[in-house]
């Protein structure tokens, strides 16, 4: 006799999820909608979720601000946050954190990745691209590169 395979329930799959690292709710309806049977109701079950607080767009926000913030400009974790279903309200709570450190976090990537002021319009070119691939603005690039480039004659 053949063993049955035991179905994972909706929420059971839900809550391992939830375990690994927070998610938005449009996140979590992606995941669990591939595994739903005509019977379940997924947005139900997302709601019990947001109200025993096991689900939250803030914190999932949050969490990519955190993880983001040392690595990406703000372009790039805004569009990151759209992506993932972040309501305007809670991208818009977030952005003038981001903005704050944006110049100090260019510069560190800037630093890891190049390390010195480009020698040529095409390695100056590159370097630009690459922080623009990174969600920086082009007026923190510019300053970056014009700070670089000041402390290099120094």
């Amino acid at each position: 006799m053949v063993a049955k395979k035991t179905k994972t329930s909706l929420h059971v799959r839900a809550m391992q999820y939830l375990a690994r690292r927070e998610h938005s709710r449009v996140e979590l309806y992606a995941k669990l909608a591939r595994y739903a049977e005509p019977e379940d109701d997924v947005p139900t079950l997302l709601d019990q979720l947001a109200e025993q607080g096991w689900l939250s767009d803030q914190r999932a926000a949050e969490q990519t601000v955190r993880i983001k913030r040392s690595r990406f400009g703000t372009k790039r974790i805004v569009q990151e946050l759209r992506q993932k279903g972040i309501a305007d309200t809670l991208i818009a709570e977030a952005i003038p954190e981001l903005r704050a450190n944006e110049m100090e976090t260019a510069r560190e990537v800037w630093r890891k990745k190049f390390g010195e002021i480009a020698h040529s319009p095409k390695e100056n070119a590159r370097q630009i691209r690459f922080l623009q691939s990174r969600g920086f603005s082009l007026d923190v690039i510019f300053g970056i590169l014009k700070l670089s480039d000041q402390s290099d004659m120094n």
